[in-house]
């Protein structure tokens, strides 16, 4: 492979491969861009269908016009501004039609722990064949000429869905039930779960009975603010064509805002695989690197916490019916001071999410908050998911690294 380019090409579209250095952190890819003569840093979210959400105070110019935006459960309008000059790394890219969306995102930074401005989204890659190198942490823009669809997967290590026919805006690819059911899953960096659906997809799949009762009743955000989530054990599902023995899915509690499109599948599954996408041939490549198609599940507690500027501190504002954080007497309104030993001072919201979960029956150490009184208490970590229980997934077969880069390239 190449290595990374230097100097910015003055060709646009590139004529040969250009390397874009992005950073992992938890659940998100972060990259760095020059939008209109200014540096931003934003998580990559091919699930996003524009070039760029920025925080209100990132000054790119005056709005230029409005944009509506539609998420899991809704749409919003919000303004924009023409996008004049972008480059990334050693990448020009053409930015006619181009337009970032300006929303405030005060909080990204602390969500995912470092410089975070707002979403870089699936459009800014449009003149490429797209490959995230999830191994070496780093884009690389291939020219229109670099044509992969050649190649022969083995449906073991390599494999090549099909996009469909739902033009350019999206990765919108075929996912199977374990009875051959079909579900619409866009690929989406910008989703942290492993996959997301909805509540009525499980039902018209055959994996849910309407009317039964959901345990554990979490939440999940989105763009338009949070809503009612809960996870599922789903079991033997194909995804984009590779198999899945055991995976735990988040769950919207609401219908699908889309009847053509069922849910996303995020980074918790897209992590284990270097990609290439490649829009106008309709074929994604995907190469697993890992050696795993999902990760162990995790017991957690079952809290829902956010920061609150008034007060400067973790409040609690969801908590899990019949979890272990219930059990053990905490509140809605609860502030949480520390998670084992630690304080919960310049940490995001993601990350006391994490810090709440761990292995089944490991304990955690809680340091609650109610009306001026201070409690300390142990809580034991629990699986709370929908479904049984699963066993741990198995690796699947992998090729020896061959220590040439992406696919032997």
């Amino acid at each position: 492979m190449l290595n990374a380019l230097l100097a910015v090409t003055a060709l646009s579209p590139v004529q040969k491969s250009v390397d874009v250095p992005f950073r992992l952190v938890e659940n998100a890819i972060i990259a760095d861009a020059v939008v209109n003569g200014r540096n931003v840093s934003c998580m990559f979210d091919t699930g996003f269908s524009g070039s760029f959400v920025l925080d209100t105070a990132v000054n790119v110019g005056a709005p230029t016009g409005s944009m509506m935006l539609r998420d899991f459960v809704g749409q919003f309008e919000a303004p924009t501004v023409k996008i004049r000059t972008l480059t990334m790394g050693g990448a020009k890219v053409r930015p006619d039609g181009m337009q970032v969306v300006q929303q405030p995102n005060r909080g990204m930074s602390q969500s995912y722990n470092t410089h975070t401005v707002g979403i870089m989204g699936l459009e800014v890659m449009r003149d490429y064949v797209l490959e995230i190198n999830f191994e070496k942490s780093k884009f690389v823009f291939h020219p229109k000429s670099f044509d992969f669809t050649g190649w022969k997967p083995d449906n073991k290590k390599t494999f090549m869905p099909s996009l469909l026919l739902k033009g350019g805006s999206s990765v919108e690819l075929v996912c199977k039930t374990a009875n051959g059911k079909k579900l619409v899953l866009a690929l989406d960096t910008g989703n942290a779960f492993y996959a997301t659906t909805h509540k009525d997809v499980l039902e018209r799949v055959g994996i849910w009975k309407p009317g039964q009762p959901v345990k554990f009743m979490s939440s999940a955000q989105v763009a338009s603010g949070p809503v009612d989530s809960w996870y599922m054990h789903m079991e033997d599902m194909s995804i984009y064509g590779v198999p899945v023995k055991s995976s735990i899915w988040s769950i919207i509690d609401a219908p699908s805002s889309s009847a053509d499109h069922d849910g996303t599948v995020g980074f918790g599954f897209l992590k284990n695989f270097n990609i290439l996408i490649d829009m106008e041939r309709r074929r994604v490549w995907l190469d697993n690197f890992a050696g795993k198609v999902s990760d162990a599940p995790k017991a957690e507690v079952g809290i829902n916490a956010f920061y609150d500027e008034e007060s400067k501190k973790f409040l609690i504002w969801r908590v899990a019916p019949n979890g272990p954080a219930e059990a053990a007497g905490i509140k809605r309104g609860d502030a949480l001071l520390s998670v084992n030993g630690e304080e919960l001072l310049n940490v995001g919201a993601r990350k006391v999410a994490d810090m709440m979960e761990g292995d089944l029956d490991s304990k955690v150490q809680l340091v609650i908050s109610r009306n001026g009184t201070i409690m300390r208490m142990e809580v034991k970590r629990k699986y709370l998911f929908n479904g049984r229980i699963p066993q741990p997934a198995p690796a699947i077969e992998t090729a020896p690294a061959s220590g040439a880069g992406f696919l032997g390239l």
